[in-house]
């Protein structure tokens, strides 16, 4: 994807279910024009989850998942089953394809239970009604589809229009209020923002938390202001106007509150995902049970996207080693990337999570609400960091609501 384009994680995720040979790869090329998904009689073509980012008109941008049958078979099939339940959890708009001359059967039945189970808007789409109306003439001259079902053929484009209308209509509701932090801005307020420069950092741009908001900053008409910890006192010194706010990269956290005078308000880009992401709620009900560790307590830290890992990775080596040295316990460390996110958590004394910045929000979500069914705390890395280092009051301050939450040392 362009480093211009809408991230990911804020496009409407639609995700295309159903049996093999259904036809959800024929309905994608379909509904987009394009020749999105291989398509093919051979059941089983589409082996993996196929992403595809694009602007669906009416509704804007989008990311196409298009998964494996359900019906699929062996341990192979098991497993591509498996990450077709991992798009569920990421799914904002279900569709259901269902071959019409075959009908519903009990898979596709519980895969709409899967849908109320996590409350996904849902269509059903009964594919090939070209056959259909072959096959049988007289079942094809009344069927009377409910509100949220569609007869079409991707073979022969009949009411392919007629779906693509329909989906806006079971788009959730609008979440453009959420903000990262453009909501707690007024215009002309100054944000300064602390980019480390060093050997993690990604060659000739700023990652994508940075991007997203320095780009919500001047949504909300404000100014943003760029500089290295290494400058930062330098730069607040040359500002005419008292900065808004200072938002840090949490690995730099301690330096940056050393350099930053105690009447501006101090967080992290990560804490600001928490809080755009996740629940802050949680997250800070989760750092408390830091000091509660015991030996061999063990501890699951995870990551939404998949890195090259550095010698001091801030994931696998400086938060496990933080952690060991604050607590004086021999923890063992877990870790997990990508959509690897284990689904039993009994075993875990806490779980550590990165910002989310490349999960969508209903993905974000559905990992907190996993880990808070299993009764097991969970604190995003900002949170944790600045408390390690002493400094999570500071860190919420512009959140004064969730100062009293926060348990002393």
């Amino acid at each position: 994807m362009s480093l211009n384009s809408t991230p990911s994680a804020d496009r409407l995720h639609i995700g295309l279910f159903g049996k093999r040979n259904a036809g959800k790869s024929s309905v994608i090329n379909a509904v987009t024009n394009q020749e999105i998904a291989i398509v093919s009689d051979i059941k089983g073509t589409t082996t993996d989850p196929v992403y595809k980012a694009m602007e669906l008109l009416p509704i804007g941008p989008v990311m196409i998942i298009d998964t494996p049958g359900l019906d699929d078979e062996g341990e192979l099939g098991a497993r591509r089953i498996e990450k077709t339940h991992q798009v569920l959890n990421k799914t904002d708009l279900a569709v259901l394809v269902i071959d019409c001359t075959i009908g519903m059967t009990d898979m596709e039945q519980q895969l709409i239970k899967l849908f109320k189970e996590k409350t996904i808007p849902y269509v059903i789409v009964y594919n090939k009604f070209d056959l259909f109306k072959e096959q049988f003439p007289e079942k094809a001259a009344t069927v009377n589809p409910t509100n949220n079902e569609v007869y079409v053929s991707a073979q022969t484009g009949e009411n392919i229009e007629a779906l693509k209308n329909m989906l806006p209509l079971f788009v959730p509701d609008d979440e453009s209020d959420l903000r990262i932090i453009g909501d707690m801005l007024a215009p002309g307020d100054v944000v300064v923002l602390v980019v480390p420069i060093d050997s993690a950092a990604p060659k000739g741009r700023l990652i994508l938390p940075q991007q997203q908001t320095i780009r919500d900053i001047m949504d909300a008409g404000a100014i943003a202001v760029v500089t290295k910890d290494t400058e930062l006192r330098q730069t607040l010194a040359s500002l005419s106007k008292k900065p808004r706010m200072v938002i840090t990269d949490s690995q730099v956290f301690a330096k940056v509150s050393a350099d930053t005078p105690d009447d501006i308000p101090l967080t992290s880009f990560s804490i600001l995902f928490g809080r755009y992401k996740g629940n802050m709620v949680d997250l800070i009900a989760g750092v408390n049970a830091v000091n509660k560790l015991k030996d061999n307590d063990k501890i699951l830290i995870s990551e939404g996207c998949t890195h090259h890992r550095q010698c001091e990775d801030i994931g696998t080596v400086k938060i496990p080693r933080w952690l060991k040295q604050h607590t004086g316990k021999n923890l063992q460390i877990v870790t997990s990337s990508g959509t690897s996110f284990p689904r039993d958590l009994s075993d875990y004394a806490l779980v550590v999570h990165c910002g989310g910045c490349v999960l969508n929000r209903r993905e974000m979500q559905h990992r907190i609400q996993l880990v808070k069914q299993h009764n097991v705390p969970i604190v995003n890395y900002g949170i944790l960091i600045s408390y390690l280092q002493g400094i999570l009051h500071r860190s919420v301050q512009p959140f004064p609501e969730l100062a009293s939450l926060i348990e002393e040392k």
